[in-house]
């Protein structure tokens, strides 16, 4: 039974870990807080939901579902957010009336029921892992988790975009000083993450299905991972996805009254004696 549960903290820390990652590619580097982030996750599920269930095809479902947040967060970036730039306050309100926005629209097309993403038939079953039986699509989500963390890691710190991203972030100015143009560099961060926020929607809506409030807990447990491992920090979205993912499970198991304080307690005393969280750096002036 630990073994299983172990399991389920892994597999449930991978699906956060990709939403999460694009919360950190939007709030950790671009400084831009997206309260609506937690919207497109459950926008880009059903919308994954809609492709996978007309086509038949998962693999369709998780394009529609990436492709469609991407334009929705162009839309958010180029038509909303460039007006608040610099501005935090500002940004919280816009993004989370944008969010009610999102949250109304979904409810009128897709109504108030729980929907579950269908799933390829060679992902259904189970097979054995540490001795125990186990779901064979939750093993694809962690292997999807891992895979998403290379990609992004390589592309952060191996790539020309990755140096311009990071060097934006440090000193946006001197960047653009040298004929980069920045503000694009900027905008193809900001889909990234919205797409990633769409490629979580979809692998959690096959196995947590998708509900009006699915939003609201993954955008908070994304900003608890944030917190935790440090703004801006991939290692440390990383790290603190492990955390959550495996203190929630054990809180359900073990604790289910408590099963909030077991994950946002033990946040309070880190950020007590470090601020910035385990791998974060504060930002230069």
């Amino acid at each position: 039974m630990s073994a299983f549960q172990l399991l389920n903290g892994l597999t449930y820390a991978a699906l956060l870990f990709v939403v999460a990652s694009g919360f950190t590619l939007i709030f950790g580097l671009l400084r831009i807080v997206n309260l609506a982030h937690g919207a497109l996750y459950l926008l880009g599920g059903y919308i994954g939901f809609a492709v996978a269930t007309r086509t038949g095809s998962f693999a369709l479902g998780g394009l529609g579902a990436m492709t469609a947040i991407a334009a929705v967060g162009f839309v958010l970036d180029q038509g909303l957010l460039r007006f608040v730039r610099g501005n935090e306050l500002r940004q919280v309100l816009l993004t989370l009336g944008f969010a009610f926005v999102l949250n109304d629209m979904a409810l009128v097309i897709w109504g108030g029921d729980s929907f579950t993403v269908p799933i390829p038939q060679m992902l259904k079953g189970g097979m054995r892992v540490f001795g125990v039986y186990y779901p064979t699509y939750r093993l694809f989500v962690l292997v999807t988790g891992i895979v998403v963390f290379a990609g992004l890691w390589l592309l952060l710190n191996h790539t020309r975009l990755g140096a311009l991203i990071r060097a934006g972030v440090d000193d946006a100015e001197m960047v653009e000083a040298s004929g980069v143009n920045i503000r694009r560099v900027f905008l193809v961060t900001f889909l990234l993450g919205s797409a990633l926020a769409g490629l979580g929607g979809l692998m959690g809506g096959a196995f947590l299905s998708l509900y009006p409030s699915a939003d609201a807990e993954i955008l908070v447990f994304s900003l608890a991972i944030v917190i935790i491992g440090g703004r801006g920090s991939l290692v440390g979205v990383g790290v603190g996805s492990l955390l959550v993912g495996l203190l929630n499970t054990l809180g359900q198991v073990m604790f289910p009254e408590l099963a909030y304080f077991v994950i946002f307690g033990p946040m309070a005393l880190l950020l007590a004696f470090r601020p910035l969280g385990l791998f974060g750096r504060a930002a230069t002036s």
